[in-house]
């Protein structure tokens, strides 16, 4: 049986995961707008993924006996003055959900939680991936800075991700 006050960590962990994923539709049509449909491709995976981090909590939740609440999510900011502000709230954002986990962790090893212990080490190193790949990004439209060409080469590359 999952701890209640793990259950409802990770009932909050749902609403952060879909949070995300809302983040990344409303960057998805920020860049679909612009005409950056490679960036726009890239968000739309990220959004999916952060979809599928959110049921990985449900079924956790799910299969140790506890019961899935989900909240209401809020209004996800939808403009920005370029690409280089999306992905730095892109890095900001994977550095708040790194925080969350961190936080869980803490908390079920608090309670001596081994069963969520072990299922949140995934998330850890999901973290780690997802942080890096943001701030890698990042650091290329730090130095594209506004040059057009760069931004097409970029938004092409983006266009690749599986």
């Amino acid at each position: 049986m999952i701890p209640k006050e793990i259950e409802k960590a990770f009932n909050e962990q749902i609403k952060k995961e879909l949070g995300s994923a809302y983040l990344y539709l409303s960057m998805a049509a920020y860049f679909e707008h612009e005409n950056l449909e490679g960036m726009a491709h890239w968000m739309k995976k990220q959004a999916q993924e952060e979809v599928g981090h959110a049921m990985k909590f449900f079924e956790h939740i799910s299969e140790r006996g506890g019961r899935v609440e989900l909240y209401a999510l809020d209004e996800p900011k939808k403009d920005w003055s370029s690409p280089l502000e999306v992905f730095k709230h892109t890095y900001e954002h994977e550095q708040k959900v790194t925080a969350s986990i961190n936080s869980l962790v803490e908390l079920a090893k608090k309670l001596n939680d081994n069963a969520s212990l072990v299922f949140l080490n995934w998330f850890v190193n999901e973290q780690i991936e997802e942080e890096a790949n943001a701030q890698k990004i990042l650091s290329l439209l730090e130095r594209i800075k506004d040059d057009f060409a760069g931004i097409i080469i970029l938004d092409a590359e983006l266009a690749k991700r599986e």
